[in-house]
């Protein structure tokens, strides 16, 4: 009989740690998860023996926390994080840890609809062979999601347009409307499915997506390519971007 894969999951009272708490659980698989207080002791219990250690804490308590797990892993433990930036806390796991280090961004939240396709981005560290990152992969794959390879550049680059754009446009559009309550009349169904779709990101998620946005290296870059195609809008050519906009829609 083979050796159950020993995984330990920092921050398993969270919503997404709890999630990937239930969904890993599963024959071939040793689970332990650990939450706050992280004491030595706790900590040490929960990830001495483990072969990948998950960390699924805010962001910017990455660098704290894997420094309390540093000291308690054994050679060749496998560190990986779901972090919706990657080139930042692969950069602090790998400045801490002599190991491979794998950066994961689930691209799903905690509750995800049961028809919901779950696909997981993977970003190989530096010193990450190809087992390791196989071995990270296994764990997405086994509760059914799909992976997929790209580089912390490549990732980071692609979510500040789509993450980081749909959170700063969205930050911009209602922060200009603020001061204007003379339009409560004029409010059309088109403006409320937009106005429920931002209220999460923008009340509940706000502080999480304000954080991603400033630790994402290309996010002001994005902002400067959105600013160029409002010169154009201001300008008055709209059928340019609707023609742009139509070639993306009827893509996807």
């Amino acid at each position: 009989m083979s050796t159950p894969l020993t995984v330990a999951v920092v921050g398993s009272h969270g919503r997404m740690g709890g999630m990937l708490m239930r969904r890993l659980a599963g024959p071939g698989r040793s689970l332990h998860g650990v939450d706050l207080p992280l004491t030595p002791d706790v900590v040490r219990a929960a990830v001495a023996d483990a072969d990948v250690v998950l960390f699924c804490v805010p962001a910017a308590a990455m660098r704290d926390v894997v420094a309390l797990c540093v000291p308690h892993l054994r050679p060749g433990t496998v560190l990986a994080d779901i972090v919706s930036v990657k080139a930042q806390p692969l950069a602090v796991m790998e400045s801490l840890w002599d190991g491979p280090c794998v950066g994961t961004h689930p691209l799903f939240g905690p509750a995800p609809a049961p028809d919901l396709e779950l696909r997981v981005c993977i970003t190989p560290g530096s010193r990450a062979a190809e087992a390791h990152v196989a071995l990270v992969e296994s764990l997405f794959t086994g509760m059914g999601a799909r992976c997929f390879r790209a580089s912390a550049e490549e990732h980071d680059r692609a979510v500040g347009l789509i993450q980081g754009m749909n959170f700063i446009t969205s930050l911009a559009y209602f922060a200009m409307l603020a001061d204007h309550d003379e339009l409560t009349p004029f409010i059309t169904p088109s403006f409320l499915r937009r106005q429920e779709a931002s209220r999460k990101l923008l009340t509940e998620d706000g502080a999480l997506f304000t954080w991603l946005f400033e630790a994402n290296p290309y996010a002001h870059e994005s902002v400067r390519r959105y600013r160029q195609l409002l010169n154009v809008a201001a300008g008055g050519d709209i059928e340019l971007l609707l023609g742009r906009a139509r070639r993306w829609l009827e893509k996807h």
